[in-house]
C-alpha cells in the first residue's frame, strides 16, 4: 500500500467530514498526534483504515485510492486537488472561466476581500473567518506549487463562462456591499484581460484556448504525473465560498475515465480558438460586456 497517498486522502476526507482532528482521534481511540502521523504517511493497519472509513462515512477503497473520490465541501476538494497537482507534470483543463494556478494576485485579493466581508455578516463569525483563512491558505499553496513545479498547462476556457464572470464578478452569489461587488467585477475584467495577454504571448509551459461554442456540461481536467494520471471534475470554481454546500466534485484515476476525458479534451483543443485569434475574441467579449 502507498501509505503517503493514503495519508493525503485521509486529510482531504477529514476536511470533507467537517469533524475536527481530535474528534476523529477520540472516536478511533488514538491520540491526535497519531492521527496526524497517519496523514503524513505512517504505516496504518487495514483494520484502522476500515474504522476510519466508517467514521468518515466513505468506502475503505476511497482511502486506498481505488475507485472514485467524491467531495461536497470546497475546502476538502481544494486540498485533494493540491495533492494531485503535487504529483502532476502535465495539466489539460477543459471548460471554466480561468485556470487558477496562473491567475493574477489581484484575483486572490478580490476573493479575499469578498469572503472576508461575507464572513463578518455570518451568524458564526469565528467559524466563518476560520473557513476563509483555511481556504485562502489552500489556494495559496496551489499557486506556490505551480510556481515551484512549473507543469505544462493547456487550458481551454469557455466563452460563456468568461461572460458570466464578467457580468457577476469574482465570488458570485455572495451578498456584498456595492463597493466590494464593484471590486469583484473590476477584478474579473482585469483577469479576462490577463487571459487575452497570455493567449497572445504564449508563456513557456502555458497554452490557453477558447471554446467559442457549447461548453462541456461540467469543467474537468486531466492531470498526468510520472506514475499516475487523474481526472478531476469540478463543481467548485476556485472562487466558490468555503461554506458552499451545493455541488459534488470528483477525482479518479480509472483508466476508462482518463481515456474518455482525454479524447474529449483533445477534440476540444483541436476545435478551440488559439493564439492571437483567441486573444482578439476575448478582447471583443470585454467590449461587449459593459462594466456594471
Amino acid at each position: 500500500m502507498r501509505f503517503a497517498e493514503i495519508g493525503q486522502q485521509l486529510r482531504a476526507y477529514r476536511l470533507e467530514s467537517g469533524l475536527r482532528a481530535e474528534e476523529i482521534a477520540a472516536r478511533l481511540g488514538v491520540s491526535r498526534a497519531a492521527l496526524y502521523r497517519y496523514e503524513k504517511g505512517e504505516v496504518i493497519k487495514l483494520d484502522t483504515i476500515r474504522r476510519l472509513a466508517e467514521l468518515l462515512k466513505i468506502s475503505p477503497l476511497s482511502l486506498l485510492g481505488i475507485g472514485v473520490e467524491y467531495f461536497a465541501r470546497p475546502a476538502a476538494f481544494q486540498e485533494r486537488l493540491r495533492q494531485v497537482e503535487e504529483q502532476s507534470d502535465q495539466v489539460l483543463q477543459v471548460g471554466g472561466a480561468l485556470c487558477y494556478p496562473v491567475t493574477t494576485d489581484a484575483f486572490d485579493g478580490a476573493i479575499g476581500e469578498a469572503w472576508t466581508e461575507a464572513a463578518e455578516a455570518a451568524p458564526d463569525r469565528l467559524l466563518a473567518r476560520t473557513q476563509v483563512e483555511q481556504m485562502l491558505g489552500l489556494l495559496t499553496a496551489r499557486k506556490r506549487l505551480q510556481q515551484a513545479r512549473k507543469p505544462n498547462i493547456t487550458a481551454i476556457l469557455g466563452e460563456g463562462s468568461l461572460r458570466r464572470m464578467l457580468a457577476d464578478g469574482v465570488a458570485p452569489g455572495l451578498s456584498l456591499s456595492e463597493r466590494a461587488r464593484t471590486r469583484c467585477r473590476l477584478a474579473a475584467r482585469a483577469e479576462v484581460q490577463a487571459i487575452a495577454d497570455q493567449m497572445e504571448s504564449v508563456p513557456i509551459g502555458l497554452q490557453l484556448g477558447l471554446i467559442a461554442g457549447v461548453e462541456p456540461s461540467g469543467p474537468f481536467a486531466v492531470l498526468r504525473g510520472r506514475e499516475r494520471a487523474h481526472v478531476v471534475g469540478s463543481a467548485f470554481p476556485p472562487d466558490t465560498h468555503p461554506a458552499a454546500a451545493a455541488g459534488v466534485s470528483f477525482i479518479t484515476s480509472a483508466d476508462e475515465a482518463i481515456g474518455t476525458h482525454q479524447r474529449v479534451a483533445e477534440t476540444a483543443w483541436r476545435e478551440a480558438l488559439k493564439g492571437s485569434e483567441a486573444a482578439a475574441r476575448v478582447r471583443a467579449i470585454l467590449e461587449e460586456v459593459p462594466v456594471a
